[in-house]
């Protein structure tokens, strides 16, 4: 961070980040103290040494009703490499308080996917205002990626990209790399294409700048590439850069011609949020479960989850009430009961996290399947007959009945088991009936084990007798 003039306020790189990156909340502080006196100078030299992702930061921090204020603050710093940045709840209410043209000059400054990105969440008649208002060419690149389908390499390609024809040399490429004003500002390799446009290899800058000028292109290139169909989903692309370690790959359309491409950079974001949004699907919590979230979409997110949840939870309340009398007459197997079905679900959960990872991971397929069910309920049973061991000697020392000690423990390793059984086995059903693994497994894995841990456990005490 540079240092400010010397009548503006001192900013150091420890007065304003803590020891995990992250904005001091006393730095936050000064920032929105200075822009409620109205003192927006002070305010200015402040936030001007931040990067862009901090500043983006910083007006996320500060409370929704003081961002507008902000922005006004800080004009000029609040720019098209900060709205890349930014959350997109916040970004969104952002965008609302400018005009079209104002949003269009702004994304007329960004690569075109994160155009795309702040243009795709704007209602359909904002969007066509935006749109009007911006360059032509700019217009018609926008549009093309709109076209394609939400979350696919598509809308995540830039356009902007250098590809010379395989028979040039090397000589030849340095030439056009630095005479063309209009060319691309940042990329790290070369596509060589063919006389139809098609990718036939890579030159790294490396290789260009290490080469004679009279080598061949074609002599230099790498030929094996990975090519990213313009249609494939987001997180299949995330896959195969991280599987064969890109930096940036070739987009085709279904005619194998060159789009586009994608670097390494706009695929650690899809990393993370694909990441983000499995965790939260997992608990029910939505896809986005963003703090900034507004709280009706937070709300319709996860009320349907718990809705659910209650309506299987009946289910075990049905298998609790099959053994009412037992219940009544031996007390304690009330207290006990709830026992086996936590760890159970606890189990459950456990297999449940491994299993879907394995699956967005691509991990755990049909080569497999069986092999990995096998290996959980292994896992399963261990875990089973030491919990069941512990608990089983716990209830004899406690309440001095082995007879119940053994139920017990008997109830906990089966519950186990069948927690590992159905922590792999559902996520697998729900992946092979087309449906995510993510959204509904805990909801059913949970129901299995609850329901077996009261049946396993309420069924054993009566069948043996200990029930007065």
């Amino acid at each position: 961070m540079s240092e400010t003039s010397a009548a503006a306020p001192e900013v150091n790189t420890h007065h304003v980040m803590d020891d995990e990156d992250r904005l001091r909340p006393d730095f936050v502080e000064r920032v929105l103290d200075a822009v409620d006196s109205g003192d927006d100078a002070t305010a200015r030299a402040l936030v001007e040494p931040l990067h862009p992702a901090d500043v983006a930061d910083l007006i996320e921090l500060a409370a929704r009703d003081d961002r507008e204020g902000l922005v006004k603050a800080l004009a000029g710093i609040v720019d098209a490499d900060v709205l890349a940045e930014m959350n997109e709840h916040v970004r969104e209410t952002l965008l609302d308080a400018l005009e079209p043209q104002q949003v269009a000059d702004l994304a007329g400054q960004m690569d075109t996917d994160d155009a795309v990105a702040i243009l795709e969440d704007l209602e359909e008649d904002e969007q066509q205002a935006v749109l009007r208002a911006m360059e032509p060419d700019d217009r018609a690149a926008i549009e093309e990626a709109l076209a394609y389908p939400d979350e696919s390499a598509g809308r995540l390609m830039q356009r902007d990209l250098i590809a010379v024809p395989e028979h040039w040399t090397v000589g030849q490429v340095i030439d056009y790399l630095r005479s063309g004003d209009e060319l691309a500002e940042d990329f790290w390799e070369v596509f060589v294409v063919g006389p139809s446009h098609h990718p036939v290899g890579t030159c790294k800058l490396s290789t260009i700048l290490r080469k004679k000028r009279s080598t061949p292109v074609a002599d230099v290139m790498l030929r094996d590439q990975t090519l990213i169909p313009v249609d494939m989903d987001q997180e299949e692309v995330a896959l195969r850069f991280q599987k064969y370690a890109l930096i940036s790959a070739a987009v085709v359309d279904g005619a194998g011609r060159l789009v586009g491409m994608i670097t390494v950079d706009d695929v650690v974001h899809i990393i993370q949020e694909e990441a983000s949004e499995d965790v939260l699907l997992l608990s029910g919590a939505g896809e986005e479960g963003d703090i900034n979230e507004p709280v009706g979409e937070s709300y319709r997110a996860r009320v349907r989850w718990l809705i659910a949840n209650l309506l299987t939870a009946l289910v075990a309340a049905f298998v609790i009430r099959q053994f009412e009398h037992s219940i009544e007459r031996l007390a304690i197997l009330a207290v006990l009961m709830p026992i086996v079905a936590g760890v159970g679900g606890n189990a459950g959960t456990q297999t449940l996290a491994v299993t879907v990872r394995a699956l967005a991971t691509n991990q755990l397929t049909g080569s497999n399947r069986w092999r990995a069910v096998g290996r959980e309920i292994r896992v399963a049973l261990l875990n089973g007959l030491t919990i069941a061991v512990l608990i089983g000697f716990g209830v004899t020392i406690v309440l001095g009945s082995s007879a119940l000690g053994v139920v017990i423990a008997a109830a906990m390793l089966i519950n186990i088991i069948v927690a590992g059984f159905a922590g792999v086995a559902v996520p697998l059903l729900l992946e092979r009936a087309g449906a995510d693994p993510a959204v509904a497994s805990s909801v059913f894995v949970t129901m299995i084990t609850d329901s077996m841990g009261f049946l396993a456990f309420l069924g054993l005490a009566t069948a043996s007798g200990l029930v007065p």
